[in-house]
Order: C-alpha cells, then sequence, then structure tokens
C-alpha cells in the first residue's frame, strides 16, 4: 500500500530548512496575492520575513475562519485513562524510565470521570492514555467506549498507533477522530527523542494517519511537538503530510493542534524557543493555506494567548484540563503528562468566548446531520 512515506522520501530537510529562512517578502507578498495557496505559499507564510505581514495575515484569517466556521468555538475535554507506557521519550513525563506511580483507570473509575466532565457541561471527550500496549490495547479501549458512548456526542481518542483492523474496529465502535503526532519529522534525530519502545519506530509511526484513513475515521488531528526541532521546518513537514492525507483520504476531515513543549516530570527543556508571535504566524498561516482546516488550542497555552487567538482562527478549544488519570475527581494527585498553563474552568473559558460575540458550542450537530443521510 501506498503511504506518506513515498512523498516524505522526496524531501530533504536541511533543504526546505534553508527555503524557508531564504524566503524573500516578496514571495510573502505573491503568496498573500491569491485566493488559492499552495505548499509553497505555506512555507512562505511561516518564513521569518512573513512575521512583518503579521497583521494582514491575521485579519484575513479571521475572515476566512469566520467564513468557512461561523463565530463558533467546539469544547471539548481530554480523559486521561492511563499514565502506562512502555516508551521513553525525553519530553515526556509519562515516559518509562520515569518513576512514578502507574495509574490506569477501571470502569467505575471511568464513570466518576465521566459525570464530572458532564456536570461541567462538556459533550465532546479525548481519551488519552500511555503506550502501553499489554495494559491499554484496543481491547481496553473498546470497553471504555462501549462504556461512555451513550454520554458523549463525539469521542476522539489520542493513543498508541494501531493496525488498520485496530482502528475499523474503533470506528465501528463510534469513535469520530484519532489524534496522532509525529512528534517531529527530522528523522535524523527523531531516535534521540525516542529512545525505546515502538514509538522508536519513525516509519511507523509516520504511516499511521495512513491506516487511519484507510479504515475510514471520520477525522484525523495532526501535529508537531513544538520546542523539539526547528517549528517552521517541523510544520512545513505537517503541512505536507495533511496535503497527502488531503488529497488521497478525501472523505476525512482534518484537525491541527499546536503542542507547545510543557514542563513534566523528568523532561527536557526546549531545544527551539516559539514564542507567542511565533505560534500567531503559524496558526494564521495554517488558515490562509487551508480554509478548510479545523484548528484547536489546549490548555497547554497561556490565558492571555487564549483570549486572543479566538477571533483569529481557532475553531476549538479544551478547557479545565486535567492532564493525569482520575485528575478531575478519581485521583487528582496522580502525575501529569505536562502541566497546563490555564487553569480557568470550563465555565469561565464559555464566559470568555461569549463575550467576545462567538458561541461555545458544546455539542456536534455534524455527526447527528451525517447519520440522517
Amino acid at each position: 500500500m501506498k503511504t506518506f512515506k513515498s512523498v516524505f522520501d522526496n524531501y530533504d530537510w536541511d533543504t526546505i530548512k534553508t527555503k524557508i529562512y531564504q524566503t524573500t517578502a516578496k514571495d510573502v507578498e505573491q503568496a498573500l496575492a491569491k485566493n488559492k495557496r499552495n505548499l509553497d505559499d505555506f512555507l512562505a507564510l511561516i518564513s521569518p520575513i512573513a512575521q512583518d505581514y503579521l497583521e494582514q495575515m491575521a485579519q484575513e484569517c479571521h475572515e476566512l475562519t469566520k467564513k468557512r466556521f461561523g463565530k463558533t468555538i467546539q469544547m471539548y475535554a481530554p480523559l486521561y485513562l492511563s499514565n502506562e507506557c512502555q516508551n521513553i521519550c525525553t519530553y515526556c513525563g509519562f515516559s518509562l524510565d520515569n518513576k512514578i506511580k502507574r495509574k490506569t483507570l477501571t470502569g467505575n473509575e471511568i464513570t466518576l470521570e465521566v459525570e464530572a466532565l458532564k456536570s461541567a457541561g462538556f459533550d465532546h471527550v479525548l481519551l488519552v492514555t500511555g503506550e502501553a500496549n499489554y495494559t491499554v490495547n484496543i481491547h481496553y479501549f473498546l470497553k471504555a467506549i462501549a462504556q461512555i458512548k451513550n454520554d458523549f456526542s463525539t469521542i476522539s481518542v489520542e493513543v498508541q498507533p494501531l493496525s488498520t483492523e485496530e482502528y475499523a474496529q474503533l470506528h465501528e465502535a463510534g469513535v469520530y477522530s484519532v489524534l496522532v503526532y509525529q512528534e517531529t519529522y527530522h528523522q535524523e534525530v527523531y531516535k534521540q527523542y525516542h529512545t525505546k519502545g515502538k514509538k522508536s519506530n519513525f516509519d511507523f509511526r509516520m504511516e499511521t494517519p495512513d491506516r487511519i484513513g484507510t479504515a475510514g475515521i471520520h477525522k484525523i488531528g495532526m501535529g508537531v511537538l513544538l520546542g523539539l526541532e526547528d517549528w517552521r521546518t517541523d510544520s512545513f513537514f505537517n503541512a505536507l503530510h495533511l496535503d497527502y492525507l488531503q488529497k488521497t483520504y478525501w472523505q476525512t476531515k482534518y484537525a491541527v493542534s499546536f503542542p507547545r513543549l510543557r514542563p513534566a516530570e523528568g523532561v527536557i527543556q526546549p531545544n527551539f524557543i516559539m514564542n507567542d508571535k511565533d505560534l500567531t504566524q503559524l496558526i494564521c498561516a495554517y488558515r490562509l493555506w487551508n480554509e478548510d482546516l479545523e484548528i484547536s488550542i489546549s490548555t497547554r497555552e497561556n490565558e492571555k494567548f487564549r483570549n486572543s487567538i479566538i477571533p483569529i482562527g481557532v475553531t476549538s478549544m479544551s478547557a479545565g484540563s486535567k492532564t493525569n488519570p482520575g485528575g478531575y475527581v478519581v485521583d487528582p494527585q496522580s502525575l501529569e503528562q505536562f502541566e497546563i498553563s490555564d487553569e480557568r474552568s470550563a465555565a469561565e473559558i464559555a464566559k470568555i468566548i461569549s463575550s467576545m460575540g462567538y458561541e461555545p458550542v458544546w455539542k456536534d450537530w455534524d455527526k447527528i446531520y451525517s447519520q440522517m443521510s
């Protein structure tokens, strides 16, 4: 089966990086003058010189997002089911070499966590686990999904890469979307960050979205871990990946997230610093390149930034998040995967969204309509 690897192998990291940093003002102006933009335009819009055009980019980004998605922000919450993991990753609090108390939620504990999320108003949930196939595997996922599927309009998962057949099982069980991050597309250094476990297999992870698309999952979420390598180059490769997926699995929806490396137990410091202006530029570049792309901002980001990005291009936000298994009610003191930055409650975030003239959306009507068609 043809996969993204056949496209990826035609590109060189250093060549793309050089091209980005040699972009001229004329290149940016030509990209901004277009109504429909390609990957070369995206490359120009993430270049350092493009920051001189950020105000213009943000204004158009606002208009494009409003035209395509309206003035709505979809609300969701992560539900961490387990911090057990067989991988050693230098940036993650769940890494196998961290001597921490491991916890996987039982059925009764999942019920308690779900009740907490429902009482906060959430109708979208993202199930998250570490990558421990002997404990949190397809059987565990299917059992958890069956338990909670009547409680949420949509269920998304962010778990270990699975086989095509296993993704088909998740699809049949009611999973709406799957999130998977390559972390970095810099193949030469990938192994330095992923020293042990299945995640150290660069190609297997990179081909995961192909398996998800083949299985017919409704939406695929993508992204890189901002802070590991040069964010501009990594983001180009993420866009290249998205471009391939949209052309190959054209019936699938796509979303992009922007996780910046955050403090966590036993993790490395960022190798590359990405400031708020950089992240704003990246969000604008994605929207100007792809009007249909859903854009998500998590509680990794601080209050000020999350408030400021609402009218620019974001379409979904998490709120009141806990990044530890049982973090809402069962075991609030268990180890977090990373520290959140915006600690406001879901109600507070919804109030901010409304005060800015936007509507916080708790229920996914699109799913209902798709079932009727």
